[in-house]
């Protein structure tokens, strides 16, 4: 019934909902009454509340009647709570975190599992160098002179490119090329860019967790995904 039939309802008598029985029997089997529009009001903020915890965070885990008794205990006042906020407000970020993290490795675990099967095949192409963390690379063309340090400034041009092709940056598309310092990047590059000298150009095979790990990065870099970059170093400022 939508908020309309609730209306309609409630101007011709009290609404009488019987719940069906869950696996417990309990709150979900008893009868529950609206007589008037603050009950309407309550019935729908208890319906939506339900909903979101879980849609939204996998609370279907948690016991209903615990989440109530800390409704119940919200209600009658801070006083009446086992725990202040400031005490439990840790255990419940960790769990949260938990949560989201078991919720994206569900969902992106496949896509981890691809950038590992690349890398792994990559790693015994011919050209192919591995670093010992993880990242690997190719040499493209050798440039000459110093290498820069992690605490350098370099000017480079790059695209950088998903498993499937997908170029989500590229200073060369842009015609500009880009100056930061080599401890402002992910860690592939950091430890990529300090092989290379002016002139060089590389291809970096980055894992997850030396990109952007389990988050991403905005609507273009998904979680869990393996970069490839084609990377030229054209200066260095001390």
């Amino acid at each position: 019934m939508n908020l309309k039939g609730f209306a309609i309802a409630l101007a011709a008598g009290a609404v009488v909902f019987t719940g069906c029985e869950n696996k417990a029997g309990d709150a979900a089997s008893k009868e529950v009454v609206l007589t008037n529009k603050q009950d309407t009001v309550a019935y729908f903020m208890g319906l939506m509340t339900g909903k979101q915890l879980k849609d939204a965070f996998n609370f279907e885990t948690l016991d209903k009647n615990i989440i109530a008794a800390g409704a119940d205990a919200g209600f009658a006042g801070d006083s009446s709570a086992l725990f202040t906020q400031e005490e439990v407000g840790p255990i419940v970020q960790a769990y949260f975190q938990e949560m989201q993290a078991e919720k994206v490795k569900a969902q992106y675990g496949d896509q981890q599992k691809e950038g590992e099967k690349f890398l792994t095949e990559m790693e015994s192409k011919e050209g192919v160098t591995s670093t010992g963390s993880g990242l690997l690379y190719e040499v493209v063309t050798e440039g000459s002179g110093d290498h820069p340090a992690a605490t350098d400034k370099v000017t480079v041009h790059y695209t950088g490119k998903l498993l499937d092709g997908t170029v989500f940056d590229s200073s060369v598309d842009r015609g500009e090329p880009a100056t930061f310092g080599l401890n402002q990047v992910i860690p592939g590059w950091t430890e990529g860019l300090q092989l290379m000298t002016p002139g060089s150009k590389y291809t970096f095979y980055i894992p997850h967790y030396l990109a952007y790990g389990e988050q991403g990065a905005g609507q273009s870099i998904p979680p869990f995904s393996t970069l490839i970059f084609e990377v030229e170093l054209i200066s260095i400022a001390k």
